[in-house]
């Protein structure tokens, strides 16, 4: 038999590599580099970086796929949230170009008013409470 097929005979059925894989693969590479430049009277980086290492392959290697599954959805529920809080501020920076962001005293919806209005009134339209702004 070749490499190739006693390969993958060795990893059918097996999980494979995720993108919470590709994370760890990238924490270890980072602890193992990290470690080279920081001196500590333990050597911790090079610690955490072969468990990231072990856990890796034992995800790898794993035959549980659902539980491989869920923990990459997690890893993935987490990235989301932190690209998505990223993009919010983003687009608020954009925004403030043409418009001012005011939040309501009440509730603390956000409320977007169109710069160079002058005094005007605004009617909160989630708890319905009027309150006075400038948009110049």
């Amino acid at each position: 038999m070749r490499w190739k097929e006693r390969l993958q005979q060795l990893l059918q059925g097996r999980y494979g590599m995720d993108g919470f894989g590709n994370f760890l693969l990238w924490m270890a590479l980072l602890c193992f580099i990290l470690a080279l430049f920081v001196r500590l009277p333990v050597p911790v980086l090079h610690y955490l970086g072969v468990a990231l290492m072990v856990y890796l392959y034992f995800r790898i290697f794993s035959k549980n796929v659902q539980k491989r599954y869920q923990e990459n959805c997690t890893y993935y529920r987490y990235v989301n949230k932190f690209k998505g809080f990223f993009a919010k501020q983003k687009s608020y920076h954009d925004q403030r170009k043409t418009h001012h962001i005011y939040s309501c005293p009440n509730c603390k919806q956000k409320i977007r008013i169109p710069k160079g209005k002058g005094k005007i009134i605004i009617r909160c339209s989630r708890c319905g409470k009027e309150f006075m702004k400038n948009s110049r």
